[in-house]
């Protein structure tokens, strides 16, 4: 590990509403490329969400009539993807001018620290040529996945890696991530145990804080150097 670079803040949040916790994302990114506030990571769950993203097509979506989920369009990279509780979304709103201005490398350090987060829960997270995200094999199953904007050299979005939660929305109601055929999972099924995401979130900010070479001070929802309070969260 090299030694600490540049101070952070995260926040460590319960179930919010995708459009809220988008909303805060704007914020603080605008914060972020004032230098009113440092790189700032959040870290929280969604209720059953449905994302598509600047690459979706109208065909991806298979919802069933009855299934109580939102739809959000969103500038995130990629397509389609599901957001659930039970699943560990980390939101990292950083300046990129102080992480080599390197698009690719960001993802590749996103996929970096994912593989970091499962290795000691004993998982072998895995990239795979021409795809983003992490993967188990072999076979090839998706367990986390990977979008992200960037305006002004400053990140939103970023990755929700499947902790504890049915799998089957990926693949029953969308063409997740525009992959036809593709086997997804969580952490529990592979390990074969319940697992929550708060078992999950210290191994990700370890993670987080070995790859960008980050410190963290954790803020909580209704700290006032937020720009934006959250009023939501479950």
């Amino acid at each position: 590990m090299s030694a600490v670079s540049r101070r952070a803040y995260v926040l460590n949040l319960g179930v919010v509403p995708y459009e809220e916790a988008w909303e805060l994302q704007r914020a603080v990114a605008e914060a972020v490329s004032q230098g009113t506030l440092p790189d700032t990571v959040l870290l929280l769950q969604h209720p059953p969400t449905v994302t598509l993203g600047r690459r979706a097509e109208p065909e991806e979506l298979h919802i069933p009539t009855d299934a109580e989920v939102d739809v959000v369009e969103t500038d995130g990279g990629g397509k389609s993807t599901f957001h659930g509780p039970g699943q560990l979304v980390c939101y990292p709103i950083v300046d990129l001018t102080q992480h080599g201005q390197d698009v690719k490398r960001y993802c590749r350090d996103l996929e970096e620290a994912l593989v970091q987060t499962l290795s000691p829960f004993g998982l072998k997270g895995e990239r795979i040529e021409g795809l983003t995200g992490v993967w188990l094999t072999s076979p090839p199953r998706k367990i986390a996945s990977i979008g992200i904007h960037i305006t002004r050299w400053v990140t939103t979005h970023g990755y929700a890696l499947n902790v504890d939660l049915d799998p089957a929305p990926f693949t029953e109601w969308i063409t997740a991530c525009g992959l036809e055929d593709t086997m997804f999972t969580t952490m529990a099924r592979e390990l074969g145990r319940p697992i929550a995401v708060d078992d999950v979130r210290p191994a990700a900010l370890q993670a987080l804080a070995d790859v960008f070479d980050l410190g963290f001070d954790e803020l909580t929802a209704d700290d006032p150097r937020l720009p934006r309070r959250l009023t939501r969260v479950g």
